[in-house]
Protein backbone atom coordinates (compact mmCIF):
# COMPACT_ATOMS: atom_id res chain seq x y z
CA UNK A 1 0.00 0.00 0.00
CA UNK A 2 2.99 2.21 0.31
CA UNK A 3 2.89 4.96 -1.97
CA UNK A 4 -0.89 4.12 -3.51
CA UNK A 5 -2.30 6.71 -1.00
CA UNK A 6 -1.22 10.52 -2.21
CA UNK A 7 -0.13 12.33 1.19
CA UNK A 8 -1.68 15.16 2.47
CA UNK A 9 -0.23 18.53 2.46
CA UNK A 10 0.05 19.60 6.95
CA UNK A 11 1.82 22.75 6.82
CA UNK A 12 4.69 24.11 9.14
CA UNK A 13 3.79 24.20 12.91
CA UNK A 14 3.99 28.30 12.96
CA UNK A 15 1.40 28.36 9.84
CA UNK A 16 -1.04 26.06 12.20
CA UNK A 17 -0.54 27.96 15.19
CA UNK A 18 -0.82 31.30 13.56
CA UNK A 19 -4.35 29.54 11.50
CA UNK A 20 -5.45 28.61 14.71
CA UNK A 21 -4.98 32.31 16.46
CA UNK A 22 -6.33 33.79 12.82
CA UNK A 23 -9.57 31.58 13.42
CA UNK A 24 -9.82 32.57 16.51
CA UNK A 25 -9.95 35.96 16.20
CA UNK A 26 -12.56 35.21 13.50
CA UNK A 27 -14.82 33.13 16.12
CA UNK A 28 -14.18 36.38 18.85
CA UNK A 29 -15.36 38.79 15.88
CA UNK A 30 -18.51 36.59 15.14
CA UNK A 31 -19.24 36.71 18.97
CA UNK A 32 -19.31 40.49 19.42
CA UNK A 33 -21.21 40.93 16.18
CA UNK A 34 -23.88 38.67 18.25
CA UNK A 35 -23.90 40.83 21.52
CA UNK A 36 -24.22 44.06 19.32
CA UNK A 37 -27.14 42.65 18.07
CA UNK A 38 -28.49 41.88 21.22
CA UNK A 39 -27.67 45.69 22.49
CA UNK A 40 -29.59 47.33 19.65
CA UNK A 41 -32.23 44.39 20.09
CA UNK A 42 -32.71 46.24 23.66
CA UNK A 43 -32.40 49.70 22.44
CA UNK A 44 -34.79 49.56 19.50
CA UNK A 45 -37.88 47.57 21.69
CA UNK A 46 -36.82 50.61 24.48
CA UNK A 47 -37.89 52.80 21.62
CA UNK A 48 -33.99 54.31 21.77
CA UNK A 49 -33.67 55.44 17.85
CA UNK A 50 -29.99 55.61 18.23
CA UNK A 51 -29.37 53.97 15.02
CA UNK A 52 -31.11 56.65 12.96
CA UNK A 53 -29.07 59.45 13.86
CA UNK A 54 -25.74 57.53 14.72
CA UNK A 55 -23.86 55.83 12.12
CA UNK A 56 -22.24 53.59 14.83
CA UNK A 57 -24.27 53.08 18.14
CA UNK A 58 -21.12 51.99 19.92
CA UNK A 59 -19.03 54.64 18.88
CA UNK A 60 -18.02 57.48 21.43
CA UNK A 61 -21.45 59.84 21.70
CA UNK A 62 -23.48 57.17 20.93
CA UNK A 63 -21.71 54.80 23.79
CA UNK A 64 -21.42 57.84 26.45
CA UNK A 65 -25.86 58.69 25.72
CA UNK A 66 -26.18 54.74 26.53
CA UNK A 67 -24.28 54.95 29.55
CA UNK A 68 -26.40 58.06 30.77
CA UNK A 69 -29.76 56.47 30.17
CA UNK A 70 -28.53 53.03 31.72
CA UNK A 71 -27.61 54.92 35.15
CA UNK A 72 -30.55 57.18 35.41
CA UNK A 73 -33.29 55.18 33.31
CA UNK A 74 -35.88 57.19 33.99
CA UNK A 75 -34.89 60.96 33.51
CA UNK A 76 -35.05 63.08 30.68
CA UNK A 77 -31.31 64.60 29.79
CA UNK A 78 -29.81 66.94 27.68
CA UNK A 79 -27.86 65.18 25.10
CA UNK A 80 -25.40 67.82 23.89
CA UNK A 81 -22.71 67.30 26.69
CA UNK A 82 -22.37 63.57 25.61
CA UNK A 83 -22.41 64.45 22.02
CA UNK A 84 -18.76 64.67 20.08
CA UNK A 85 -17.95 68.40 18.42
CA UNK A 86 -17.50 66.00 14.96
CA UNK A 87 -20.81 64.92 14.98
CA UNK A 88 -22.82 66.16 12.10
CA UNK A 89 -26.70 65.28 13.09
CA UNK A 90 -28.30 67.89 14.74
CA UNK A 91 -28.93 67.93 18.84
CA UNK A 92 -32.53 68.14 18.38
CA UNK A 93 -32.55 65.29 16.24
CA UNK A 94 -30.67 63.35 18.71
CA UNK A 95 -32.53 64.39 21.56
CA UNK A 96 -35.52 63.31 19.71
CA UNK A 97 -34.08 59.73 19.31
CA UNK A 98 -33.63 58.91 22.90
CA UNK A 99 -37.23 60.24 23.86
CA UNK A 100 -38.35 56.98 24.81
CA UNK A 101 -38.17 54.41 28.07
CA UNK A 102 -36.27 51.16 29.37
CA UNK A 103 -37.00 49.25 31.82
CA UNK A 104 -35.21 47.59 34.26
CA UNK A 105 -34.73 44.21 32.85
CA UNK A 106 -33.89 45.67 29.44
CA UNK A 107 -31.60 47.96 31.14
CA UNK A 108 -30.22 44.98 33.21
CA UNK A 109 -29.56 43.22 29.88
CA UNK A 110 -28.24 45.70 27.71
CA UNK A 111 -25.49 46.25 30.54
CA UNK A 112 -24.72 43.00 30.34
CA UNK A 113 -23.92 42.95 26.70
CA UNK A 114 -22.03 45.97 26.98
CA UNK A 115 -19.52 44.63 29.25
CA UNK A 116 -19.62 40.99 27.39
CA UNK A 117 -18.64 43.34 24.66
CA UNK A 118 -15.98 45.09 26.26
CA UNK A 119 -14.55 42.30 27.90
CA UNK A 120 -14.48 40.29 24.04
CA UNK A 121 -12.74 43.60 22.09
CA UNK A 122 -9.54 43.27 25.68
CA UNK A 123 -9.49 39.49 24.20
CA UNK A 124 -9.31 40.29 20.41
CA UNK A 125 -6.85 43.06 21.02
CA UNK A 126 -4.32 40.51 22.73
CA UNK A 127 -5.05 37.34 20.08
CA UNK A 128 -4.36 40.22 17.41
CA UNK A 129 -0.78 41.12 19.29
CA UNK A 130 -0.09 37.49 19.16
CA UNK A 131 -1.15 37.23 15.48
CA UNK A 132 1.83 40.18 14.72
CA UNK A 133 4.08 38.87 16.57
CA UNK A 134 3.86 35.14 14.94
CA UNK A 135 3.59 36.82 11.47
CA UNK A 136 6.24 39.31 11.57
CA UNK A 137 8.90 36.04 9.78
CA UNK A 138 7.11 36.05 6.99
CA UNK A 139 6.95 39.68 6.44
CA UNK A 140 8.53 39.02 2.89
CA UNK A 141 5.50 36.98 2.06
CA UNK A 142 3.12 39.25 3.23
CA UNK A 143 4.47 42.08 1.41
CA UNK A 144 3.81 40.46 -1.66
CA UNK A 145 0.19 39.85 -0.43
CA UNK A 146 -0.46 43.27 0.36
CA UNK A 147 -0.03 44.26 -3.36
CA UNK A 148 -3.29 42.42 -4.33
CA UNK A 149 -5.91 44.60 -4.93
CA UNK A 150 -8.33 44.11 -1.59
CA UNK A 151 -5.73 42.97 0.05
CA UNK A 152 -4.00 45.80 1.12
CA UNK A 153 -6.80 48.17 3.23
CA UNK A 154 -6.20 46.04 6.77
CA UNK A 155 -2.62 44.37 7.50
CA UNK A 156 -5.06 41.66 9.28
CA UNK A 157 -6.43 40.52 5.45
CA UNK A 158 -3.02 39.81 4.01
CA UNK A 159 -2.11 37.31 7.79
CA UNK A 160 -5.43 35.23 7.12
CA UNK A 161 -4.48 34.67 3.09
CA UNK A 162 -1.58 33.45 4.38
CA UNK A 163 -2.41 31.56 7.71
CA UNK A 164 -5.21 29.62 5.16
CA UNK A 165 -2.51 28.86 1.93
CA UNK A 166 0.52 27.96 4.26
CA UNK A 167 2.94 30.33 2.70
CA UNK A 168 4.83 27.76 0.67
CA UNK A 169 3.01 28.21 -2.87
CA UNK A 170 5.23 25.18 -4.18
CA UNK A 171 3.12 22.55 -2.49
CA UNK A 172 0.03 23.57 -4.93
CA UNK A 173 1.42 23.01 -8.39
CA UNK A 174 -1.42 25.05 -10.36
CA UNK A 175 -3.92 27.73 -9.36
CA UNK A 176 -6.67 24.77 -9.40
CA UNK A 177 -4.73 23.31 -7.11
CA UNK A 178 -5.07 25.93 -4.41
CA UNK A 179 -8.45 27.01 -5.33
CA UNK A 180 -9.23 23.55 -4.49
CA UNK A 181 -7.32 23.12 -1.08
CA UNK A 182 -9.25 26.77 0.08
CA UNK A 183 -12.45 25.11 -0.98
CA UNK A 184 -13.36 27.75 -3.05
CA UNK A 185 -15.08 25.17 -6.03
CA UNK A 186 -17.86 23.33 -6.34
CA UNK A 187 -18.45 19.86 -5.24
CA UNK A 188 -18.94 16.85 -6.70
CA UNK A 189 -22.44 16.21 -5.91
CA UNK A 190 -23.11 14.01 -8.53
CA UNK A 191 -25.05 10.48 -9.16
CA UNK A 192 -25.40 8.49 -12.38
CA UNK A 193 -24.41 11.55 -14.71
CA UNK A 194 -26.75 13.80 -12.67
CA UNK A 195 -25.57 16.94 -11.36
CA UNK A 196 -27.28 17.43 -8.17
CA UNK A 197 -25.31 20.67 -6.61
CA UNK A 198 -22.69 22.93 -7.89
CA UNK A 199 -22.30 24.72 -4.30
CA UNK A 200 -19.04 25.60 -3.16
CA UNK A 201 -17.61 23.14 -0.23
CA UNK A 202 -17.40 24.02 2.94
CA UNK A 203 -13.89 23.78 3.41
CA UNK A 204 -13.19 27.20 3.02
CA UNK A 205 -15.78 28.21 5.99
CA UNK A 206 -12.62 30.35 7.56
CA UNK A 207 -11.65 31.76 4.14
CA UNK A 208 -13.94 32.08 1.75
CA UNK A 209 -16.25 34.97 3.73
CA UNK A 210 -12.93 36.87 3.53
CA UNK A 211 -12.45 36.03 -0.40
CA UNK A 212 -15.79 37.64 -0.57
CA UNK A 213 -15.93 40.58 1.19
CA UNK A 214 -12.79 41.97 -0.79
CA UNK A 215 -14.27 40.40 -4.14
CA UNK A 216 -17.19 42.64 -3.24
CA UNK A 217 -15.09 45.69 -2.86
CA UNK A 218 -13.10 45.28 -6.01
CA UNK A 219 -16.06 45.19 -8.16
CA UNK A 220 -17.77 48.15 -7.20
CA UNK A 221 -14.02 49.96 -7.28
CA UNK A 222 -13.22 51.94 -10.98
CA UNK A 223 -9.45 51.24 -10.27
CA UNK A 224 -9.12 47.63 -11.01
CA UNK A 225 -11.18 47.16 -14.48
CA UNK A 226 -9.48 43.85 -14.65
CA UNK A 227 -11.81 42.39 -11.98
CA UNK A 228 -15.35 44.71 -12.73
CA UNK A 229 -14.65 43.58 -16.27
CA UNK A 230 -15.05 40.15 -15.45
CA UNK A 231 -17.94 40.47 -12.88
CA UNK A 232 -20.16 42.12 -15.36
CA UNK A 233 -19.74 39.62 -18.43
CA UNK A 234 -20.11 35.95 -15.74
CA UNK A 235 -22.89 38.14 -13.71
CA UNK A 236 -25.06 38.65 -17.03
CA UNK A 237 -25.11 34.97 -17.42
CA UNK A 238 -25.21 33.21 -14.50
CA UNK A 239 -26.10 35.87 -11.51
CA UNK A 240 -24.24 37.91 -9.06
CA UNK A 241 -23.29 34.48 -6.49
CA UNK A 242 -21.50 32.74 -9.17
CA UNK A 243 -20.02 36.10 -10.42
CA UNK A 244 -18.60 36.25 -6.95
CA UNK A 245 -16.78 33.22 -6.88
CA UNK A 246 -15.57 33.53 -9.58
CA UNK A 247 -14.08 37.12 -8.54
CA UNK A 248 -12.77 34.60 -5.74
CA UNK A 249 -10.91 32.18 -7.53
CA UNK A 250 -9.65 34.86 -9.67
CA UNK A 251 -8.01 36.45 -6.62
CA UNK A 252 -6.62 33.16 -6.12
CA UNK A 253 -5.08 32.87 -9.28
CA UNK A 254 -3.61 36.57 -8.55
CA UNK A 255 -2.11 35.30 -5.05
CA UNK A 256 -0.48 32.04 -6.93
CA UNK A 257 1.08 33.52 -9.67
CA UNK A 258 2.14 36.60 -7.47
CA UNK A 259 3.87 34.18 -4.83
CA UNK A 260 5.13 31.68 -7.77
CA UNK A 261 7.22 34.52 -9.46
CA UNK A 262 8.28 36.73 -6.36
CA UNK A 263 6.82 39.58 -7.77
CA UNK A 264 4.10 42.17 -6.87
CA UNK A 265 0.64 42.11 -8.73
CA UNK A 266 0.19 44.36 -11.89
CA UNK A 267 -2.90 44.06 -14.13
CA UNK A 268 -0.50 43.96 -17.32
CA UNK A 269 2.14 40.84 -15.46
CA UNK A 270 -1.11 38.94 -14.21
CA UNK A 271 -2.84 38.84 -17.66
CA UNK A 272 0.28 37.93 -19.53
CA UNK A 273 0.89 35.32 -17.56
CA UNK A 274 -2.25 33.76 -18.19
CA UNK A 275 -2.33 30.98 -20.58
CA UNK A 276 -4.53 31.07 -23.89
CA UNK A 277 -6.79 27.92 -24.01
CA UNK A 278 -6.01 26.94 -28.03
CA UNK A 279 -9.75 25.18 -27.91
CA UNK A 280 -11.43 28.65 -27.34
CA UNK A 281 -9.50 30.16 -30.56
CA UNK A 282 -12.21 30.64 -34.05
CA UNK A 283 -11.70 31.49 -36.88
CA UNK A 284 -13.33 34.06 -38.87
CA UNK A 285 -16.30 32.05 -40.11
CA UNK A 286 -16.58 30.26 -36.67
CA UNK A 287 -16.92 33.21 -34.70
CA UNK A 288 -19.96 34.71 -37.47
CA UNK A 289 -21.40 31.55 -37.03
CA UNK A 290 -21.73 31.35 -33.62
CA UNK A 291 -23.06 35.22 -33.55
CA UNK A 292 -25.74 33.93 -36.04
CA UNK A 293 -26.54 30.93 -33.80
CA UNK A 294 -26.84 33.32 -30.80
CA UNK A 295 -29.72 35.92 -32.46
CA UNK A 296 -27.03 38.44 -34.43
CA UNK A 297 -27.82 39.93 -37.15
CA UNK A 298 -24.25 40.57 -39.63
CA UNK A 299 -24.65 43.47 -41.82
CA UNK A 300 -21.52 44.90 -43.87
CA UNK A 301 -19.80 48.03 -43.30
CA UNK A 302 -21.39 50.72 -45.44
CA UNK A 303 -18.96 53.14 -46.61
CA UNK A 304 -20.20 56.31 -47.56
CA UNK A 305 -19.95 58.19 -50.50
CA UNK A 306 -18.52 60.95 -51.19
Amino acid sequence: MCGMVKSSFIPHADIRELRDLVRYRFKLTCIITSEKNRAHNCLTVSNLKLDDVFSDIFGKSSRSITEQILQHPEEIFDVSPFVDGRCKTHIEEIQAAVNGAISKEQAVKLRQCLNHIDELELHKAEIEREIFRLSDKYESVLSLIRTVPGLDKTPMTAIQVLSEIAGDISVFPTTKNLISWTGCCSRNNQSNHKIKSTRISRVGFYFNPVLVQVANALIKSKKHPEFTTRYRRIKARRGHKKAIIAICRMILAVIWHILSDLKPYTPESFLASRPVNKSKILTTSQTLNLLKQRGYIIKDDVVPVT
